[in-house]
C-alpha cells in the first residue's frame, strides 16, 4: 500500500506531516510518497531525527495557501505540492492521497486532475462526526453550496456505500436528510424534492433529521447541501471545543474539583478522544476516481497518521468501484465543477 501525502498542506506543515508519515510507516507498514520541497523535507527529517525509511519524496517547488483562489491549483500553482500529489495519484503512482491543505483547492484539483466518477454530478466532502453511538457521516459539508435534489440523492448513495463498506461491516446503514424539522412537509423546495427522491430510492431512509439530533446519531449518513452541512459541521466542532474548555475550567477551580478530576480522569480521556476530530483522521472526498482524504487544517502528527490509515482503508474498501456501479448518468444532468468553498 502506497499513500501519497501533501507535505506542505496545513497549518503545521511540513514538520508535522513528515512526522505523521513516519508514524504511519512504523505503525502500519505503508510506503509513503511525500510531495513538496525535497531539500527542505530531507533537512528537517535529519534535524529532528525522523526516519525516511519507506518514504520517497517527489519534489514540488510551490505551495498553495489557504487564501489562494482554489482554481489556482490548476494554473498559477500547478507546481505546488498538492497538485503534484493529485497528478501522481491520477497516474497510478499511489493508492490514495492525503492533504491537510486548502479544502477548495483540493476539491478543485481532485475534480480536474483525478476526475469525477462517470455519472457523478459533483464530488462531496464527507467528514465523520462523533456521536453517542459512534461516528456518522455528514455529506456534503462544504463542497457544493448550491445543490439540486438529484445531487443529494447521489450523496446519499455514495455516503451509504462508504459507511457500509468501511465502518459498517457491510450492513445496511440508515440515511437522514438534514432539515429544520422532522415532519415530511418541513424545509424548502430542495428538501421537499430530495425527501421524495430519498423515500423512493431503496436506501434505508430514516426521514428528516434536525441539527440538534446529530450528536445522538440520528442516522448513519446525514445528507445536506454544502451550505447547511458546513454550518452544522462548524457548529458541532465549535460546541465540542467550548464544552471541553468549560469542563477543564470547572475541574481546575479548587483543590476539591481537582481531586474530583482525578477520580473521573479515565472517563474524561475517553470523552476527549470521542470528541477529537484527529481520531477520525480526515474526511473522504467522495465522487472522484481515486481515494482522496482531506485532513484537518491544524493536523499534527497523530492526526496525519490517522488520515493515512483512513486513506488506506478507503482504498481497500472497493467504495469507488461500488459508486461507479451504483451511480448512473442521468439524461441531461449537468456535471459542471462546483464552486469550492
Amino acid at each position: 500500500m502506497r499513500i501519497i501525502v501533501d507535505a506542505y498542506g496545513g497549518d503545521n506543515a511540513p514538520l508535522e506531516i513528515i512526522k505523521g508519515a513516519a508514524l504511519a510507516v512504523e505503525e502500519y507498514g505503508f510506503d509513503i510518497l511525500l510531495t513538496g520541497k525535497e531539500k527542505e523535507i530531507r533537512a528537517l527529517a535529519e534535524q529532528h531525527g525522523i526516519s525516511l525509511n519507506h518514504i520517497d519524496i517527489a519534489d514540488a517547488p510551490d505551495v498553495i495557501g489557504m487564501n489562494d483562489e482554489p482554481k489556482s491549483v490548476l494554473k498559477e500553482h500547478k507546481d505546488c505540492s498538492m497538485a503534484e500529489g493529485l497528478r501522481r495519484l491520477a497516474a497510478g503512482e499511489g493508492d490514495a492521497f492525503v492533504s491537510a491543505g486548502s479544502t477548495g483547492a483540493l476539491i478543485m484539483g481532485a475534480t480536474f486532475l483525478v476526475k469525477r466518477i462517470k455519472g457523478v454530478s459533483r464530488a462531496a466532502l464527507a467528514p465523520l462526526m462523533p456521536s453517542t453511538d459512534g461516528p456518522f457521516m455528514l455529506i456534503d459539508s462544504g463542497a457544493n453550496v448550491d445543490c439540486r435534489p438529484e445531487m443529494l440523492l447521489q450523496f446519499a448513495h455514495m455516503g451509504s456505500l462508504y459507511m457500509s463498506r468501511v465502518l459498517g461491516g457491510g450492513k445496511r446503514v440508515s440515511v437522514g436528510l438534514l432539515n429544520v424539522g422532522t415532519e415530511e412537509h418541513k424545509g424548502g423546495d430542495l428538501q421537499h424534492a430530495a425527501y421524495a427522491l430519498l423515500k423512493e430510492s431503496g436506501l434505508n431512509f430514516a426521514g428528516n433529521v434536525e441539527a440538534r439530533d446529530l450528536p445522538s446519531h440520528a442516522a448513519d449518513v446525514v445528507v445536506a447541501d454544502g451550505f447547511s452541512g458546513n454550518v452544522a459541521l462548524k457548529m458541532m466542532e465549535g460546541t465540542a471545543d467550548v464544552l471541553m474548555g468549560f469542563l477543564k475550567g470547572i475541574f481546575m477551580t479548587n483543590a476539591l474539583t481537582k481531586l474530583a478530576y482525578l477520580l473521573v480522569k479515565p472517563h474524561m480521556r475517553g470523552l476527549k478522544k470521542m470528541m477529537d476530530t484527529s481520531e477520525t483522521g480526515g474526511a473522504p472526498l467522495l465522487g472522484v476516481q481515486k481515494p482522496v482524504i482531506k485532513a484537518h487544517g491544524n493536523s499534527k502528527a497523530p492526526a496525519v497518521k490517522n488520515a493515512i490509515r483512513v486513506a488506506a482503508e478507503f482504498s481497500r474498501s472497493g467504495v469507488i468501484e461500488g459508486i461507479a456501479a451504483a451511480v448512473k448518468p442521468a439524461a441531461g444532468e449537468k456535471t459542471e465543477p462546483a464552486a469550492a468553498e
